[in-house]
């Protein structure tokens, strides 16, 4: 298999690249040039919102294209025309945001979407969705991932929870215990999308763990293990973390209380994409690999500069704790 990634060197791309790679197939990697590309693949050089960015495409035939794109749906839109009749099938990899919140309870791939547009995270991806579509019709695959979590994050959720851990201490952890978190390793993202190519797979799947799949006391406890210091969980319940003016999400990454917020992100019905052929790897393995990737990079995770800085501010965490 011929393979494009636009995109490539960062977290999701990068899995997908190396996943490729280890298949043996011939990938080639399109990106600006920040990062190093994954070892094996073939390295063009482009910055795709500049006029004539997607220049060093201009020849070449690939059997699929995985494009990660979430700002701009016109950016999509000029790449899919531009390879048009050069490449088999177009993956986008999307995201959940793009339903209409709120949103019951077991939400699957049929619930109402947004409208598209650009200027919101959500309207931005349907737009995305929509600008493949619109070029390469029923061989458009739209991999609407969930959480997404492992090595090479650039987000900063797990590996906030690892550096805070290593740390030691009483540590803040949101409650309850049992609080069913549903999010996807970016590896079995990678597998799944390569395996729906070669299946010929199209149209929408959400792709993220059955919900139930890890909680945050197996999230948490997986933490403390891999970073072997002496913290100690502190289990707190919602309503005092909250009423003490804590950011789920944001100032405690990938807790969300239980209600609508929840219930939207974590409570997903993801039967299509597991009768596909999904598979999920446990939590466990999914924090020690991030652990192993975080300490060789020296402790420090990449951050994306179009999200928020994520953790909770120790002082609050201390002031929540006595």
């Amino acid at each position: 298999m011929r393979l494009l990634i636009l995109g490539g060197t960062e977290f999701v791309g990068r899995a997908v690249a190396e996943d490729a790679v280890a298949r043996g197939w011939e990938v080639t990697v399109f990106h600006r040039g920040r990062n190093e590309p994954p070892a094996g693949t073939a390295s063009l050089l482009g910055q795709r919102t500049e006029e004539g960015g997607l220049a060093a495409l201009k020849e070449g035939e690939w059997d699929a294209v995985v494009d990660t794109w979430s700002a701009d749906p016109q950016v999509v839109a000029g790449a899919a025309r531009f390879l048009d009749g050069r490449v088999g099938r177009y993956a986008y990899i999307s995201s959940r945001s793009v339903y209409a919140y709120p949103a019951a309870p077991e939400l699957a791939e049929d619930a109402p979407v947004v409208e598209a547009g650009s200027g919101g995270y959500a309207e931005d991806k349907r737009g995305g969705e929509l600008a493949a579509l619109e070029v390469f019709g029923d061989r458009t695959l739209l991999v609407r991932a969930g959480l997404i979590l492992g090595p090479y994050e650039n987000i900063g959720r797990l590996p906030w929870w690892l550096n805070r851990m290593a740390r030691g201490g009483e540590v803040l952890a949101p409650g309850p215990r049992d609080l069913a978190l549903q999010y996807i390793d970016a590896r079995d993202l990678a597998v799944w999308t390569l395996d729906a190519i070669e299946q010929g797979l199209d149209g929408p799947y959400d792709l993220v763990s059955p919900s139930g799949h890890a909680t945050m006391e197996t999230l948490l406890e997986a933490c403390v293990a891999v970073t072997g210091g002496d913290a100690e969980l502190c289990w707190t319940d919602a309503e005092k973390i909250l009423a003490a003016g804590v950011q789920p999400w944001i100032d405690l990454p990938v807790w969300l209380p239980p209600g609508e917020d929840h219930d939207f992100m974590h409570q997903a019905n993801v039967a299509k994409a597991l009768a596909s052929g999904l598979r999920c790897r446990p939590v466990q393995e999914t924090v020690a690999d991030t652990w192993t990737w975080l300490q060789g990079i020296g402790g420090t995770a990449p951050q994306r500069s179009d999200r928020p800085a994520v953790g909770l501010d120790p002082e609050v965490e201390a002031r929540l704790l006595d």
